[in-house]
């Protein structure tokens, strides 16, 4: 059996590899978008078979996450799903308006493989 499905949506490369390595050596099934329009999209694809959770920065190109966020909770399959802000904003105002747009927990880049695996795992299991 393979474990939860996750879905990584980060434009820096070197952040999607991180994360990504991290969550497979804990037996993860990782997707990788490198903007917030692309994972607004893999996330509508994927609508039938829903991520379980997903992680995302919140300054991208094309589309920032907080957009893409606030799209992907008016999809039914997401209204509960866990979502992840994985980015080096950490002001209180910014953590405000990420819950409000629906952001279940805030992590500050950079991050500690641990960190990563015990927000992620709290949110899932």
């Amino acid at each position: 059996m393979s474990g939860p499905r996750i879905l990584i949506v980060e434009d820096s490369t070197m952040v999607r590899i991180t994360v990504k390595r991290t969550l497979l050596k804990v037996d993860f099934q990782v997707d990788e978008a490198k903007d917030g329009q692309i994972g607004l999209d893999m996330a509508i694809a994927s609508a039938d078979n829903p991520y379980d959770l997903i992680l995302t920065d919140l300054n991208m190109p094309n589309m920032d996450g907080l957009t893409m966020i606030q799209n992907i909770r008016a999809i039914p399959a997401y209204a509960a799903t866990p979502i992840v802000m994985l980015t080096t904003e950490s002001g209180e105002g910014k953590k405000s308006i990420g819950h409000e747009s629906g952001v279940s927990a805030w992590l500050v880049k950079p991050f500690e493989p641990d960190a990563l695996i015990e927000v992620v795992g709290g949110m899932l299991f």
